[in-house]
């Protein structure tokens, strides 16, 4: 349990960025070089590599190197576990809400 919960925080670390956010949802559309990844960005590269190796670290992208073009590409098994956990947890809260509002409708129904 320990491990996982790491691993959800490296993910909920790396997307707490909003340059990353941006790559990740880029990624989605498909693979693409880190300088394709970097144009829209006003960062120097070796700044916007940074950004590439928390994600890479984090298990969201993965790349791979040809000659001097280093391609990335998104693995979508990361952000599943990371849906995964919002669902639990919304799953969790609903459950709350409906025990709260079924405690006050027999709270209001007994005062009648």
């Amino acid at each position: 349990m320990g491990n996982s919960h790491s691993a959800l925080d490296s993910v909920f670390h790396a997307l707490a960025d909003p340059t990353r956010r941006a790559v990740i949802q880029r990624l989605g559309q498909g693979p693409a070089t880190v300088s394709e990844l970097a144009e829209p960005f006003d960062m120097a590269l070796p700044s916007f590599v940074k950004h590439i190796a928390v994600l890479e670290a984090s298990g969201l992208i993965g790349s791979k190197k040809i000659g001097r073009v280093r391609t990335c590409t998104l693995k979508p098994r990361k952000l599943a576990a990371a849906e995964r956990w919002f669902g639990e947890q919304r799953a969790l809260w609903e459950s709350r809400y409906n025990n709260l509002d079924n405690l006050l409708s027999g709270l209001s129904g007994e005062g009648k």
